[in-house]
């Protein structure tokens, strides 16, 4: 009765063991979950190697536009409307009137930031748990008809194994999943700025429409005017009925000229409408002015506030510190990984009259892996150091390729900002002096009124390109905050536009 009663007890007692074992594995990872902060600290600067000042700005906050005020951040920084997962656009469209209020909403409703802000934070999910050790395994044997000793029978076994990887490679899993996390939050900001850098040319682009229509309209006006002067000069025989048709001419070309204004204006506003996530036919009006002044840069200013500044420059250093790990990683493979077992045998021994028969027994077990093909980890570790290379290369085509748009679109916003000031300075009061100088003329018989009409398409074509050059220069403006990734000092004040 005692034996029985003792074989009863250790047999509860093992199975209390090995149950204590599996919740001991189970438990692992959300401890170390709870004790770890919300950002992983495995993923320190001094992990990064070269991208430790990427690391250090990046952190869980995006930075919101300049003239933005940000609503409550989520860990990057966007909030996700509840009608942001679905297809159908909202039912109330907000009526923009600036720049900043197109910028906060895109932030909020384009699909592509929507897609990878969500794989940012997938990654951010998978470092949280690729160093946790693997789930252990439960196995059990039972043996029908029981397997016969003499006295003793084995009835059944229940084992539990766990495998303890090398530690130092989940550590080096660990940190190149960390910085794969940040590398992938660089690249939804880089996109982010894109999409701002986007809209902002696009906006600039239908200011210069919005001018091109209305200069024309305007100009059209003007030009009823001169229809009427040449029909009153008909009329008195000082002039011939051809001069009514070339101002007619000029007539219909101006209204072709409005009706492709248009249609290009309505192709910005599609483009506005797809960054900003929304229907393409919504509306969009036309901005009312745009800056003329240069900011007070150079070159070697906007690069190395690209060097500092830029999410694509910061996301390929951070790729590249993850290829260091993964070269760690893939050396590591070599370590041999052990697992260990305890198990319990459930024994029995009908009859016996020897003491201690029947009487169950407990069994541990140490296994390990035996990493004996060097070809294969040689290849492994070559792999590694392939990726590498490839991503210190892609570092440096990143960095070579922003070197070289800051330069070409400040030579750019340079001579737009020339042209601009040519504009305004000489060549549209000089145009706008000749072309008032003939129409008096025209009333006095003076000059003949096909050069009148040559004065006033010259003059619309100069207001026409000053307003292209305006928006160009604004675009170029806008294209390097965006390369540079921050947007740097804005002028105190703009330029107020001349009266056309």
């Amino acid at each position: 009765m005692n034996t029985r009663f003792q074989t009863g007890s250790l047999r509860w007692s093992a199975v209390g063991l090995i149950a204590s074992l599996l919740a001991t594995g189970c438990q692992t990872a959300r401890t170390a979950a709870f004790l770890r902060p919300e950002a992983p600290t495995y993923c320190a600067p001094e992990d990064a190697g070269e991208a430790g000042d990427a690391v250090r700005q990046t952190g869980h906050a995006v930075q919101a536009a300049p003239d933005d005020t940000p609503p409550p951040e989520t860990p990057l920084g966007v909030v996700v409307p509840p009608e942001a997962d679905s297809a159908t656009p909202p039912a109330l469209e907000p009526a923009f009137t600036t720049l900043a209020e197109l910028e906060e909403y895109a932030a909020q409703h384009n699909p592509a930031l929507r897609r990878m802000q969500h794989e940012a934070e997938a990654a951010w999910e998978k470092s949280r748990y690729v160093d946790k050790l693997p789930e252990p395994t439960v196995g059990s044997t039972f043996w029908l008809p029981p397997m016969n000793f003499e006295p003793d029978r084995q009835v059944a076994e229940l084992q539990v194994m766990q495998m303890l990887p090398w530690l130092g490679r989940l550590k080096a899993e660990a940190r190149r999943a960390c910085l794969e996390a940040l590398a992938a939050e660089n690249a939804y900001q880089a996109e982010r700025l894109r999409v701002v850098g986007e809209i902002r040319v696009n906006w600039f682009r239908l200011y210069v429409l919005g001018k091109q229509i209305e200069t024309t309209e305007a100009d059209q006006s003007l030009l009823e005017s001169l229809v009427k002067t040449a029909n009153a000069r008909v009329a008195a025989g000082d002039a011939q009925p051809g001069d009514v048709l070339m101002a007619m001419l000029e007539m219909s070309s101006l209204e072709e000229q409005r009706l492709s204004y248009q249609q290009q204006a309505a192709a910005t506003t599609s483009e506005l409408n797809r960054l900003l996530g929304r229907d393409a036919a919504l509306p969009i009006p036309f901005p009312a002015s745009v800056e003329s002044e240069l900011p007070p840069w150079d070159h070697a200013l906007l690069r190395q506030a690209a060097w500092e500044s830029q999410p694509e420059l910061n996301a390929a250093r951070l790729r590249s510190a993850a290829a260091r790990w993964g070269v760690e990683a893939a050396w590591l493979n070599r370590r041999p990984d052990l697992t260990l077992g305890a198990g319990w045998v459930f024994m029995d021994a009908p009859g016996a009259a020897m003491p201690g028969a029947g009487r169950d027994s407990l069994m541990l077990s140490v296994s390990t892996t035996l990493p004996i093909w060097k070809k294969k980890y040689s290849a492994m570790h070559a792999e590694a150091d392939r990726q590498l290379m490839a991503a210190q290369a892609a570092e440096e085509e990143v960095a070579v390729r922003i070197d070289a748009a800051l330069y070409d679109l400040w030579q750019q916003a340079l001579a737009s900002h020339k042209t601009v000031e040519l504009y305004e300075r000489s060549i549209l009061p000089q145009a706008r002096q000749t072309f008032e100088a003939d129409q008096k003329s025209l009333v006095n018989n003076t000059v003949t009124f096909d050069r009148v009409i040559r004065d006033f398409r010259t003059l619309l074509n100069l207001e026409l390109g000053y307003h292209r050059a305006l928006g160009q220069q604004a675009a170029a403006v806008a294209r390097i905050r965006q390369i540079v990734g921050a947007d740097l000092a804005a002028p105190a004040a703009a330029r107020s536009e001349p009266s056309p």
